[in-house]
Formats: structure tokens, C-alpha cells, sequence
């Protein structure tokens, strides 16, 4: 396996291990690039290697997706769930169809940006964590469709490289009245509209630049994306049902702040 490969292969155990927990996947991936000297056509790999964790979400929760569809047509919950996820998915097509070149040709190549809001959502995640909330919904099917909406507008901030899409959703909806179980649950169900839409949209954007070379980083790094993320979703609602997110608060602010004294080394 070429050196570049091996790179794929690292970027995309580290892109499943960080996808769906609060410490934004792609800063990480953008920043270990950046400090790897690793470039893709386009910035399309850190984007469409995401697939390979929404493909470890459906294995994961197969049996209930199945369910949810299955009762869609009689059991009101069930559409209700469906609906959530769709108006909470809404927002970002809408802004990321307009905004999409800004973001990669210009949000994607500022590193020092990536490891500043890395910092500041780490200290966000940290006084989230400690505000004594109330949940008032404690299943993610029992999300309100307006609380879904307020939930999608604020998934649109992880637009910016280093928010996190899972902190910014998880975040908005603790702020909102959901559970931290639920929170979780529900940024799951809407990573997978999310990203397979960003998958679909940004492959079409880059479809003149991506030769094999770049098919084959993006092969290996998916592969690797979804192993590792199978593992994180199976671990990580019960570790935030009984320890919260302080963690993931710490280990962005350890990462931003290491990155941020590297890009003010010269590196």
C-alpha cells in the first residue's frame, strides 16, 4: 500500500471515530491533512468518506429503521419521526446548496479557523454540559416538528469547519428540551439525510477532477470511516447517558489549541 493510501486509511479511522461524537470530524480531518501535507481534488474526500459512517448508522439501527418505516402508514409516531427528520434536514440543503463554494474554497482551506472553533465549541460544549436543563423529551421520536426545525438551523453553524454537525445538533437540541440520550438519537437519524445528500452533491461538484488515483483514497478512507464508526455508535450512548460531554469538550480544546500553537509555529 503507497504512502498516500496509508493516509487514506489513517483519515478515515479517525473521520468513523470522530464522526458522531461533539468534536467535529471534518476539523480533524482537515487539520491532520493540512499537517500531513494530504490534498484531494476538491476537498472531496473529507466529504465523501462521511458515507461510510452513515452506512455504519444503518447497520447499527437497521431493526428500528425498518420499524419506523414499516409503521409509517398507521402509526402516527412513526410519520411524525420521519417528518422531524426531514424539516430538521431542510435548513441545510437550502444554505449549503448556496454557500458550497464559499465553504470548501475558502472555510476548507483556513486551518487557523478549523482550530479556533474547535476551542470555542469545546468551552460551549463544556457550559452546556454543566447548565442544570430540564429535558422535557426523552425518545428521539418524540421530538416536536418545530423543535426539529429550531434543531436544523442550528446544525447549518457546523457549516463552519471545527463547529461539528453532531455538537451543534446535540447542543441545539439539549438547549431545546431533549434528553441527552434523545439528542444523540436524533443527530444519528439526521446524519443520514445530511450527509448522504453533502455525499451526492459535493461528488457531482468535483465529478471532473476525481480520477482513479482519488476514487482509490476515497475507497480505502470509506472503508476505514465505516469500521470505526460501528464501533464509536455502540459505545457512545451509553457512555453520555451516564458521563455527559465534558469530555469531548476537553479533548476539542486540547486539539484546537495544539493545532493553533503548530499554525502559529510556522507548521
Amino acid at each position: 500500500m503507497s504512502d498516500t493510501l496509508l493516509v487514506a486509511a489513517f483519515l478515515g479511522i479517525l473521520e468513523g471515530l470522530t464522526e458522531f461524537i461533539p468534536v467535529s470530524s471534518t476539523g480533524h480531518l482537515l487539520l491532520a491533512a493540512h499537517f500531513l501535507g494530504f490534498e484531494s481534488a476538491g476537498n472531496a474526500f473529507e466529504v465523501v468518506i462521511q458515507l461510510g459512517a452513515v452506512l455504519a448508522i444503518l447497520g447499527v439501527y437497521a431493526a428500528r429503521i425498518v420499524h419506523i418505516l414499516a409503521t409509517a402508514g398507521s402509526d402516527p409516531r412513526s410519520r411524525r419521526f420521519i417528518a422531524a427528520v426531514l424539516i430538521a434536514f431542510a435548513p441545510a440543503v437550502v444554505i449549503g446548496v448556496l454557500a458550497h463554494d464559499f465553504i470548501k474554497t475558502v472555510l476548507f482551506e483556513t486551518p487557523m479557523l478549523i482550530a479556533v472553533m474547535l476551542i470555542l465549541g469545546g468551552i460551549v460544549l463544556l457550559v452546556v454540559d454543566r447548565l442544570p436543563l430540564r429535558p422535557r423529551y426523552h425518545a428521539a421520536e418524540d421530538i416536536p416538528l418545530k423543535t426539529a426545525l429550531g434543531i436544523g438551523f442550528i446544525q447549518c453553524l457546523a457549516m463552519i469547519p471545527g463547529t461539528s454537525r453532531s455538537g451543534s445538533t446535540i447542543v441545539g437540541a439539549l438547549l431545546l428540551g431533549v434528553g441527552k440520550r434523545a439528542a444523540a438519537e436524533f443527530s444519528f437519524f439526521l446524519s443520514m439525510p445530511t450527509m448522504v445528500g453533502a455525499f451526492a452533491y459535493d461528488l457531482y461538484k468535483n465529478r471532473d477532477v476525481l480520477d482513479s488515483a482519488a476514487l482509490g483514497e476515497i475507497g480505502v478512507g470509506f472503508v476505514c470511516a465505516l469500521i470505526a464508526a460501528v464501533f464509536v455508535v455502540r459505545w457512545l450512548l451509553g457512555y453520555i447517558s451516564k458521563h455527559g460531554y465534558a469530555l469531548f469538550g476537553w479533548w476539542r480544546i486540547i486539539v484546537g489549541g495544539a493545532a493553533l500553537a503548530l499554525l502559529l509555529a510556522g507548521f
